[in-house]
C-alpha cells in the first residue's frame, strides 16, 4: 500500500502500519516461553519473574520522565520554579531504596534458582503436580556431538541413534554429554537449557519432558561449516511408543562399534537420522577418553604416568561406574606425586640450599629433566 506523500497524515499512519501486524504474531509459538518440559517451565519463570521485577523500575522511571518533561516545560507557569535546589534526603531514599529492594530480590532468586536448577543435579519433580519417586529410574543417554551430526547411546536398551532423540513422557532423563573434535553445546528448548559438550570431558544434563510431540533440537554453538545442518528432532511418546521406537531400531541391521564409530566420526552435513541395532561396550567411556582408535592411550592412562614412570589413576573406569569429584576425595586418594623443589638439578649430587641456606644458587630450582611420556622410561634422576 502507498500512501501520496502530499496527504498531510500519511506519516503519522505509516508510523502505525507495523501495528497491524501484531494480530498474526498471535499464532506464534514461542517454545522457550511455551516449554513442553518442567525444566525449561521452571526456567522460563525465573525469566518472566526476572523481567517483572526489572519493570518495577523502567515503566516508573520512563512514566516519571515524561510526566517531568511536560509538567516543568517551558510553557507551564504554574510550575515550581527552585534554581537552588539541590537535595532531598526523603527523594534519596526513595530513588535508592527501590533498586536496592530489586536487586535483593534477584540476587535471592538467582541464588536459589542456580541451585535448584543445576542441570547436574537429578529433578525432584516430574512436574508441578507429579513429584518424582525413588522407583522411577531415569532414562541414561549418552550424546556425542559429531561434524557435524550427533549422537545418541541408549545404554540400558542397547541402541544408538543418529539426529534422532525419542524419550518417553513423564519420565525424567539423565543425559551424558561429550563431543568427539570441538566443543558444542546441546539444546532441545522445549526441554531444558542449554549444556556444552567439551572433547576429552562429560557434561551432565537432568530433564524431562511432560506432554508428547515433535520438538527441535540444535546445536546452540558454532562449531564449523557443517554448523547450519546440526539439527535434530525430539519426539515424546508414552511408555508403549518408546517400546516401539526401541523395538524398531533393534530390528535394523546395523551395529555402532569401533570400526562404524571411526567412520561416522568423520566430517559431513545433512546426515539423515539412522540407528544402530547394537552398542559396542564401553564405546561412550572410550569416546570420553579420546582413546576409540587402536592404539591410542586413554587420557587417565596417559595422566597416569608421573615424572617417576608412576601410574597413578592408570584405571579406565568401567560402564556405569561412578567417579569422585575433587571435593569428594579424600587426602589419600590423590596419591602421591614428585616433587622437584627439594630434588638437586639434573647432573649436581645435592641441592646447594641443604648446606648453604643462603647460596645464590638456591634461585635456580627449576626441574630440567623431561617428563616421562607413555610408553617411555622416565629420566634417570642424578
Amino acid at each position: 500500500m502507498i500512501l501520496p506523500r502530499s496527504l498531510p497524515w500519511h506519516r503519522p499512519l505509516r508510523s502505525l502500519l507495523p501495528l497491524a501486524a501484531l494480530p498474526f504474531l498471535g499464532g506464534c509459538n514461542m517454545v522457550v516461553l511455551n516449554p513442553a518440559g518442567d525444566v525449561a517451565r521452571q526456567q522460563a519463570d525465573v525469566l518472566m519473574i526476572s523481567v517483572g521485577l526489572m519493570l518495577l523500575i523502567i515503566v516508573p522511571v520512563m512514566a516519571l520522565t515524561v510526566w517531568f518533561a511536560w509538567k516543568y516545560r517551558a510553557s507551564n507557569e504554574k510550575a515550581t520554579y527552585k534554581p537552588n535546589w539541590d537535595h532531598s534526603t526523603a527523594l534519596e531514599l526513595v530513588i535508592w531504596s527501590g533498586p536496592l529492594l530489586i536487586v535483593i530480590a534477584l540476587g535471592a532468586l538467582t541464588w536459589i534458582s542456580t541451585h535448584l536448577l543445576d542441570p547436574y543435579r537429578p529433578i525432584g519433580r516430574i512436574s508441578a503436580e507429579k513429584p518424582e519417586t525413588p522407583r522411577d529410574a531415569p532414562l541414561e543417554i549418552q550424546v556425542v556431538s559429531l561434524d557435524w551430526k550427533w549422537l545418541f547411546i541408549y545404554p540400558e536398551q542397547g541402541i544408538a541413534t543418529v539426529n534422532r532423540l525419542v524419550v518417553p513422557v513423564d519420565r525424567q532423563v539423565r543425559f551424558r554429554l561429550s563431543s568427539s573434535s570441538v566443543m558444542n553445546t546441546f539444546y532441545v528448548p522445549a526441554m531444558a537449557g542449554m549444556i556444552y559438550t567439551m572433547p576429552g570431558m562429560e557434561t551432565k544434563l537432568h530433564a524431562v519432558l511432560n506432554r508428547p510431540g515433535t520438538f527441535e533440537g540444535m546445536s546452540a554453538h558454532y562449531s564449523g561449516a557443517g554448523f547450519s545442518y546440526m539439527n535434530f528432532k525430539t519426539t515424546s511418546t508414552d511408555a508403549a511408543g518408546f517400546d516401539k521406537f526401541v523395538a524398531g531400531v533393534k530390528a535394523m541391521p546395523n551395529r555402532l562399534d569401533t570400526q562404524r564409530y571411526l567412520e561416522l566420526e568423520k566430517p559431513s552435513e545433512k546426515v539423515p537420522p539412522m540407528g544402530f541395532a547394537g552398542v559396542e561396550p564401553g564405546l561412550f567411556n572410550r569416546i570420553v577418553q579420546m582413546c576409540v582408535k587402536p592404539g591410542t592411550p586413554c587420557m587417565t592412562e596417559s595422566m597416569g604416568h608421573g615424572g617417576h614412570g608412576s601410574a597413578v589413576n592408570s584405571r579406565l573406569p568401567q560402564e556405569g561406574e561412578r567417579t569422585k569429584g575433587a571435593l569428594e576425595k579424600a587426602p589419600s586418594d590423590y596419591g602421591v606425586s614428585p616433587h622437584s623443589s627439594g630434588d638437586a638439578p639434573q647432573g649436581s649430587k645435592a641441592a646447594p640450599g641443604a648446606a648453604e641456606p643462603g647460596s645464590d644458587a638456591n634461585r635456580n630450582m627449576t626441574r630440567i629433566a623431561p617428563f616421562a611420556m607413555p610408553g617411555r622410561p622416565a629420566p634417570a634422576q642424578g
